[in-house]
């Protein structure tokens, strides 16, 4: 079928998925990526808005938009803050955007939208709390909080790009599938994050969150508890830059679009 004969809702009612929940004591060793803290000063600075209209503007039309942050988020140079929505073990990049709604063209604005709308409905019945509302385009929590292997299966980059496009500035997880990883740097639609801890297991879906990129902490404002995270490293600047090919053109690796 062809991608512009496709007919989707904004947001359909929600249909759990039949594939059994993968639990953390019922994992096999897939293949991910655990990044070492090997020092305790991150090696990138933040030195300018995640998401600005001149940067945007600056992007060439074949690089997916970076997401805009809804109102009750707040995201500064260096940090985020909003809402969470907590997640397990094995999310997979079928529960994040489900193969069916892969026809839509994430360079195309109205179908980013989209996309975005459909980010996390392949989760299964146990989550009761809806990652969007129905008739909703966008999520109210900026921030996912995950466990074990997040973003395994497939090597879609739609993954990342929903997530980005439904309005999440950052994904915490314990560790990430290596491809999920690459994905979000080079899309630089979400900073995959990674905690040194199980995080997941403390922190509910609705607590308020405080992301500190420089200081690699995430503060839980409904508890009072706050977290050490592992730096982004070298991967920051591209992530904030918009992704690799924006990197790329403002290092002057390859040549801008007025060149």
């Amino acid at each position: 079928m062809a991608a512009s004969s496709l007919f989707l809702s904004p947001n359909p009612t929600f249909t759990p998925n039949p594939r059994p929940y993968l639990s953390h004591s019922s994992r096999t060793t897939p293949h991910f990526i655990r990044f070492p803290n090997t020092s305790s000063t991150p090696t990138h600075l933040i030195t300018k808005p995640l998401t600005t209209q001149s940067q945007c503007a600056s992007l060439s039309s074949s690089v997916i938009p970076r997401a805009v942050a809804t109102p009750t988020t707040t995201t500064t140079e260096t940090s985020f803050h909003g809402l969470c929505y907590v997640v397990g073990d094995n999310i997979d990049t079928d529960q994040i955007i489900p193969a069916e709604y892969l026809t839509l063209v994430p360079s195309n604005p109205a179908e980013y939208e989209k996309l975005g709308s459909y980010a996390l409905i392949g989760l299964p019945s146990t989550y009761t709390t809806r990652f969007i509302e129905p008739n909703e385009t966008k999520t109210k929590y900026s921030i996912v909080i995950g466990g074990y292997n997040f973003g395994c299966g497939s090597s879609r980059e739609h993954a990342p790009v929903a997530l980005g496009a439904s309005g999440v500035a950052a994904v915490v997880a314990e560790s990430y599938a290596r491809i999920f990883f690459r994905n979000s740097v080079a899309t630089g639609e979400v900073y995959p994050l990674e905690s040194e801890g199980r995080i997941c297991e403390e922190c509910k879906t609705g607590d308020t969150i405080t992301i500190e990129l420089a200081e690699s902490r995430l503060i839980n404002h409904t508890t009072g508890k706050e977290y050490k995270l592992k730096p982004i490293g070298d991967a920051g600047p591209v992530i904030e830059a918009g992704g690799i090919f924006a990197y790329a053109r403002s290092t002057g690796m390859i040549p801008s679009n007025s060149a």
